[in-house]
């Protein structure tokens, strides 16, 4: 029996549109009930069609003023709304596409497809809570989606509902055993649930299927490394970087490893080769802001924590690097504004309470600054492991978790 502790999931990125059939259907129709003539409706069928063309072509101003048009002349039309939503997912403006998707799925509430990306909307914003209810609903209604059902499963396997991933992620094994990952996930939430058959099953042909792969090699590299064993866990990743050089995610593992042991020099070229070959992940550059805060860089340090906000607005970790680097060099007001960020994100890190404390200090606001350092002494001594994870700069980053699965 194969036993694997929880990994990060090398996820690809998608965004799905409405099913276009069932939206053109739904334009057509809608524009006929609101009063317009069958030649009418056309046309605006017609100028949908331009705009989901432009779309799947990544054209997203032109598409954004043709369903802009659509709902000029039909205020009603759910799908303008949904794709107006899906162009601000592809942008990742997060609050405007729930916007755009909420107005649809009121106009459409039997469109599955209008569901499945406000679920999106909040998985891409790694708040698995919020995205249950929507993959919910879908998977209700479509109870064959494998897309819905894997994405489901995961939202439940991050919020520790083991028992409920493995219910569903199950039915879809005949379409997802052939993926690494999915059978990981269900291996490991089988285990959690006490499910002995599942996760034998699972994990069995996890090796089976994984053995002598590079994504294998990633996953047992990515095991070690959250078991701290930093010298197995650069063994794992450099055999998955020798089979696959460009595989994403091997480098900045091999980055957490190196950092882990303090070797500044080698985790920056890591995580350099990883945002090579993956630009627009965040964590790498958040990463390498904390490298080049060791190495006393803070130029760089500053640089690379403001492009991962840029790639995340959501990254307290950068707000957290950022208010230590402005505190070194003095700013101390621009410090206490990045700390302020950071404990708007994540109100209880004791690591963020303290630094604002110290900041506090600084600034000769001394009864401010004891309320932050106790409420940091109060959070190290709630729990061991939160003690743990604060001290080192909190949970190891899991990048491959702002995307949704392929599936098969």
């Amino acid at each position: 029996m194969v036993r694997l502790a929880v990994v990060t999931l090398a996820l690809g990125p998608a965004v799905p549109c409405v099913g276009a059939g069932a939206v053109m259907r739904l334009v057509v129709r809608q524009a006929i009930q609101s009063g317009a003539g069958r030649a009418a409706a056309r046309d605006l069928a017609g100028l949908f069609a331009e705009g989901e063309a432009a779309l799947r072509a990544g054209e997203l101003d032109r598409a954004t003023v043709a369903f802009k048009k659509v709902l000029a002349a039909d205020p009603g039309a759910a799908g303008a709304y949904a794709n107006l939503g899906v162009i601000a997912m592809r942008r990742q403006q997060w609050g405007a596409a729930l916007e755009m998707l909420r107005k649809a799925e009121q106009l459409a509430p039997e469109v599955a497809g209008i569901r499945l990306n406000i679920g999106l909307v909040y998985y891409r914003q790694n708040d698995f809570r919020a995205a249950i209810e929507p993959f919910e609903a879908v998977v209700r209604d479509q109870p064959g989606s494998v897309q819905a059902r894997y994405l489901l499963g995961l939202c439940y396997f991050f919020t520790e509902r083991y028992r409920d991933a493995v219910t569903a992620l199950e039915p879809i094994w005949t379409e997802e055993s052939g993926d690494l990952n999915y059978l990981y996930v269900l291996g490991n939430a089988a285990n959690k649930a006490g499910q002995s058959d599942v996760e034998e099953r699972a994990l069995t042909r996890f090796v089976e299927l994984g053995r002598d792969t590079a994504e294998y090699h990633l996953l047992m590299g990515k095991a070690a490394l959250n078991r701290e064993e930093n010298d197995k866990a650069i063994a794992e990743l450099q055999q998955a970087a020798e089979l696959d050089s460009r595989l994403p995610f091997v480098h900045f593992n091999l980055g957490l490893a190196y950092l882990a042991r303090a070797d500044f020099e080698k985790a920056r070229d890591e995580f350099l080769r990883d945002a090579e070959i993956e630009p627009d992940v965040a964590f790498d550059y958040d990463r390498l802001g904390v490298v080049y805060s060791y190495l006393q860089e803070d130029a760089k340090a500053e640089e690379n924590f403001k492009q991962a906000l840029r790639l995340d607005a959501h990254l307290s970790s950068s707000y957290f690097g950022l208010a230590r680097v402005y505190q070194r060099e003095g700013k101390f007001s621009l410090a206490l504004g990045a700390a302020d960020e950071a404990l708007r994100m994540d109100a209880d890190n004791a690591n963020y309470h303290n630094l604002k404390g110290q900041i506090l200090m600084r600034l000769g606001k001394a009864e401010e600054a004891q309320k932050e350092l106790a409420a940091a002494t109060a959070l190290l001594n709630a729990s061991r492991e939160r003690r743990h994870n604060e001290l080192n700069e909190g949970a190891l980053p899991q990048p491959e978790l702002t995307a949704e699965p392929r599936v098969q």
